[in-house]
């Protein structure tokens, strides 16, 4: 399979948003809008994203179609970085091959990045990618509906 990064085109929006409905994929990020079937909110979300010139968002390809997101904002003073593959593409080492490649595109450092502990798969693709962990925070995640324990990971 081929794995590309690619400039969001306005088509991958449905496709993301229809990502973002899979309760399994939302538990295992932690992290959704208070009501993800809401399409007004995901699109100002990622109108907002999409038009940060501080951002720098790709699609996930994947033989041609797209299989995620990723993405780097600014927070505060650090870079950080958020990913999104749609589930039927886990296991397949697509993730990895996309962060490798966003990494070499966006060379910034450091470049943060914050996992729900309990999401081992994203946990071992940051760190199989030298990011380590200089913190924890307990937050509130809407898609679980409780306070989480996220880490806080850097690549310098």
């Amino acid at each position: 399979m081929k794995i590309t990064l690619r400039e969001v085109a306005a088509g991958d929006l449905d496709e993301f948003f229809r990502f973002q409905q899979d309760a399994d994929a939302a538990h295992m990020a932690g992290f959704a809008p208070t009501n993800p079937n809401d399409r007004s909110i995901f699109d100002h979300h990622w109108s907002e994203l999409l038009n940060d010139e501080k951002s720098l968002v790709r699609t996930i390809d994947a033989d041609g179609q797209p299989a995620g997101s990723i993405a780097v904002f600014r927070d505060g003073d650090v870079h950080e970085v958020m990913f999104w593959t749609d589930k039927q593409f886990w296991g397949q080492g697509i993730t990895t091959t996309a962060m490798d490649l966003f990494l070499d595109e966006f060379t910034p450092r450091p470049l943060r990045a914050r996992v729900v502990v309990d999401n081992v798969g994203s946990l071992k693709i940051l760190e199989s990618r030298g990011f380590t962990e200089v913190g924890e925070e307990q937050v509130f995640s809407n898609a679980r509906a409780e306070v989480v324990t996220e880490k806080i990971l850097q690549l310098n």
